[in-house]
């Protein structure tokens, strides 16, 4: 059975997906970009600003689903940039404790919104 997931604590959708899916106790979660869920305003600027609100947002859906980072069994992170990959590192994995999540990280030609990163979550319950 699917369960939809929504908080007004991340940024709605801006198009026909949901924030997250819980099925079969795996919590899927759409990629996060960096709103403000409060404004709708996109952050840009710095990619430590940016990658804060999008890990920020994420942790909005986890919680709402009743999950947390240690839930976490796989991420993807998308940037514009490659070069910007430590910085998002550190912030990404001041998140975590081991065992971290499986993870890819891919640049990509442009992203939603203009910004520099996003990143999708895969969770499940232990």
């Amino acid at each position: 059975m699917k369960k939809v997931i929504e908080t007004k604590l991340a940024p709605a959708p801006v198009g026909p997906y949901s924030q997250a899916l819980e099925v079969d106790g795996t919590l899927y979660c759409s990629g996060q970009v960096p709103i403000i869920p409060e404004t709708g305003e996109v952050l840009t600027g710095a990619i430590e600003e940016q990658t804060q609100q999008v890990m920020k947002n994420a942790e909005a859906v986890l919680k709402q689903a009743d999950y947390s980072w240690a839930d976490v069994i796989k991420s993807s992170i998308f940037l514009t940039d490659l070069g910007d990959f430590q910085k998002v590192n550190e912030i990404y994995a001041s998140y975590f404790a081991e065992p971290f999540p499986a993870r890819s990280c891919v640049q990509v030609a442009a992203l939603p919104k203009g910004v520099d990163v996003e990143m999708e979550f895969l969770a499940r319950k232990a």
